[in-house]
């Protein structure tokens, strides 16, 4: 993101953003607020950490047509949902056969406000990608077709989760924006991330 395009995005010059990065000025209370809620960050994370250090956590951001896959998907609503999701479809590959299976995983929208504000639950949804050939006994499989997705990676997704994961969703939102790009949920998984140490990110893209 230039100067400039923060400068319009605050409502403010681009002087006065040249002045933040060089410290030769502080934004005050408002407009630090604002930069929390546009950079998805505390009022520490923007005044006493390394945000130069947070960006660098991303790379290879791009445009990739992801192949038509097969795969079996599993959710769970609970208060930690992703490793339960994520297990299950590991144990179905093991059982299969498939010691290192790829799989992926995304956030699981049938959650009632019930079970979101009473309760602190959310929902997850994993996947495993089958291999050519690979049919799990009584699990019902899905197709999806090749599709154009924006993607990113980020190298440690877990140092700071709340941030660095959430941030790489706007990120990507903002360059599909700048490049003219579409998000699109017709006939293909919207977005979804991959399990491991690392993790890239894909939004689906018209």
């Amino acid at each position: 993101m230039t100067q400039e395009d923060l400068a319009e995005k605050m409502n403010i010059t681009r002087q006065t953003v040249s002045k933040w990065e060089l410290d030769m000025a502080q934004p005050e209370m408002d407009k630090a607020i604002e930069l929390c809620r546009l950079f998805n960050c505390s009022l520490d994370n923007l005044f006493r950490d390394d945000m130069v250090l947070c960006s660098e956590a991303y790379t290879n951001l791009r445009i990739e047509t992801v192949p038509a896959f097969r795969y079996i998907k599993y959710a769970v609503i609970s208060a930690e949902p992703e490793s339960d999701a994520i297990d299950r479809v590991r144990s179905i590959a093991h059982k299969c056969g498939v010691d290192n299976p790829r799989v992926i995983g995304w956030d699981f929208p049938n959650v009632s406000q019930e079970q979101i504000n009473v309760f602190n639950m959310h929902g997850y949804e994993a996947a495993w990608i089958l291999p050519d050939g690979t049919v799990p006994p009584d699990t019902g499989i899905h197709e999806q077709a090749a599709h154009k997705y924006a993607a990113i990676h980020i190298g440690e997704p877990f140092g700071n989760p709340f941030v660095s994961i959430p941030n790489a969703y706007k990120t990507l939102m903002e360059y599909m924006r700048v490049n003219g790009l579409e998000h699109t949920d017709k006939n293909v998984i919207p977005c979804f991330e991959t399990d491991g140490e690392s993790m890239d990110i894909y939004i689906a893209c018209k």
